[in-house]
């Protein structure tokens, strides 16, 4: 009885062994199947094999108590074999390759080559475009017009420097650089030992009301002239012969007082004689004037002024005399337009634009003038050269020969002690209307020529001109140039299209106006062929070309 749950123990525990012995075997061969799945070994299957169902079925039952089939996925696959690139050693082999040796010297030859090709190319370009036109070297005088006070009793009603000092805002108005002021010194007339140079007359104003002016002059931007002429009231400027050395040192000895006050240069009358009389003083005088250095940078002008006439004369005595500008009367008032087209290009092609100075002289007539001579005055401001404005141009106001100065016109003298100018065109009557004119074109000429190289100190081409009219071009390097046309006659237009020389050097160019004196003919900013170009009896126009 005890034998038999012995041997029914012994069964069952057999029995278990061998289930287990029959689940590891399932499982061994489970593994098996996936590494053969990941090695990409497939089992054939056929639907009637029913062996291989029962091992399939077999091979789950394991599975499902605790056997699991491994899989590594794509990515990862990919990521276990990514490309980490050549170590050094690696690259310095491969470097080292005959392959790799001719394509390194190829690409740096060909660096170079390129290299070399452009800095060709660049020195070419450099050696075949036309050279630039070096820029002459300018002093403040050559930046814009002067303004000469013909008369201080004259100018203002306060008839002193003070008069002068409360107009300045005139000037600036004009755009003008420099006041050519004087003579104001004690001189009275062929008394030779009364003449004082430092020494301010009564009827001028006083050295309080002159050092009054500098300031207020050059906080403004102006620049100062005196005029020191020795004698300016008699009949000989130097005096005579036997005084003019005499007269000569203590003038050396005025300059240092007045340059030393702040004068910014000195006009001198009648240079031709005291170059002729006192050569060894007159470079003295000139070597002061223009050496001269103090705190202020600039250089002071000597500006001298002659009553020869005759431009072969004038241009030997601008050389000869060796002064910055030479006042003199080329541009007489009698002197038509041919006479004044060979002044200008006599002059023009003798001496360079700097050292040029241009001034209106007195009308021929017996009264004076009240109408703006729009052809004078852009002929004045339009040649190369500086432009010396007499005080009354800019108004149309111009005496006659040997008559007194013209009384300034202002819009109001109710009060004296003003510094502002009121505008012009609140003058009644048509002599309101010119004068308002001429003092626009001055101002817009002078402006349009301190910004335009061509008209500051560009070259100068005759055109055309006849008796009543001229037409000239000023250019410069690559700078836009301008053409200018006056014409004087009284009763005859000037047509550009009539007069074919004057455009064969300008071809078919077309032209914008930036002047004219009558825009009944010619518009303002008006762009038109220069062949159609037409200026009216006594008027006057100044092209852009485009």
């Amino acid at each position: 009885m005890d034998r038999e749950p012995a041997a029914l123990e012994l069964k069952d525990a057999n029995a278990d062994a061998t289930e287990a012995d029959v689940s590891e075997a399932a499982l061994g061969e489970a593994e098996e199947e996936a590494l053969d799945l990941e090695d990409g070994e497939k089992t054939p299957m056929t639907a009637g094999d029913q062996g291989g169902s029962a091992d399939a079925e077999a091979a789950q039952g394991p599975e499902q108590n605790g056997a699991v089939k491994l899989k590594i996925p794509e990515e990862e696959e990919e990521a276990a074999v990514h490309f980490t690139g050549l170590n050094k050693e690696e690259l310095l082999r491969v470097a080292g390759t005959p392959g790799w040796v001719r394509t390194r010297w190829s690409l740096l030859v060909l660096f170079w080559l390129s290299w070399l090709g452009m800095l060709a190319g660049a020195v070419l370009i450099i050696l075949k475009a036309p050279p630039c036109k070096e820029l002459p070297s300018l002093n403040w005088w050559n930046e814009g017009p002067l303004y000469r006070v013909r008369s201080i009793q004259d100018f203002s009603a306060a008839g002193n420097i003070r008069g002068v000092e409360q107009r300045l805002e005139h000037l600036l108005q004009m755009k003008v650089k420099g006041l050519v002021l004087g003579p104001v010194h004690v001189a009275p007339k062929d008394q030779p030992m009364a003449l004082s140079f430092d020494e301010v007359s009564a009827e001028s104003g006083s050295l309080d009301q002159m050092k009054s002016l500098l300031q207020t002059a050059h906080k403004r931007g102006l620049f100062v002239v005196l005029d020191l002429s020795p004698n300016y009231g008699g009949a000989d400027v130097w005096f005579s012969n036997s005084s003019i050395s005499s007269i000569s040192d203590r003038l050396k000895s005025a300059l240092v007082f007045w340059l030393t006050l702040g004068v910014d240069g000195v006009k001198l009358d009648s240079v031709d004689s005291a170059l002729t009389l006192v050569p060894s003083q007159w470079n003295d005088i000139r070597a002061i004037v223009q050496n001269w250095t103090d705190s202020r940078p600039h250089k002071r002008l000597l500006l001298g002024c002659t009553s020869l006439s005759s431009p072969p004369e004038v241009s030997a005595l601008i050389s000869d005399s060796g002064v910055d500008l030479l006042m003199s009367p080329v541009l007489g008032a009698q002197t038509d337009a041919t006479e004044r087209a060979q002044t200008a290009q006599l002059l023009s092609s003798a001496h360079g634009p700097t050292q040029l100075l241009w001034s209106l002289e007195p009308l021929g007539g017996a009264a004076e003038e009240e109408e703006c001579q729009s052809s004078d005055l852009l002929l004045l401001l339009t040649l190369p050269g500086t432009a010396l404005i007499q005080s009354g141009d800019e108004l149309g106001l111009r005496a006659a020969q040997g008559q007194k100065f013209p009384r300034m016109i202002w819009d109001s003298e109710q009060d004296q002690n003003q510094t502002q100018v009121q505008p012009l065109t609140s003058v009644s009557g048509s002599s309101s209307s010119s004068r308002a004119s001429c003092l626009l074109l001055v101002s817009s000429l002078s402006a349009l020529r301190s910004r335009e190289r061509s008209l500051m100190f560009g070259d100068f081409e005759l055109l055309f001109n006849s008796s009543s009219a001229l037409v000239f071009l000023r250019s410069w390097d690559q700078s836009p140039r301008f053409l200018s046309l006056t014409n004087t006659s009284p009763d005859r237009a000037l047509s550009l299209g009539a007069e074919g020389g004057a455009l064969e050097q300008l071809g078919g160019a077309t032209g914008r106006v930036v002047f004219t004196s009558n825009s009944s003919i010619l518009a303002l900013d008006q762009e038109l062929q220069l062949r159609d170009v037409t200026v009216g009896p006594r008027e006057a126009a100044l092209l852009r070309v485009l």
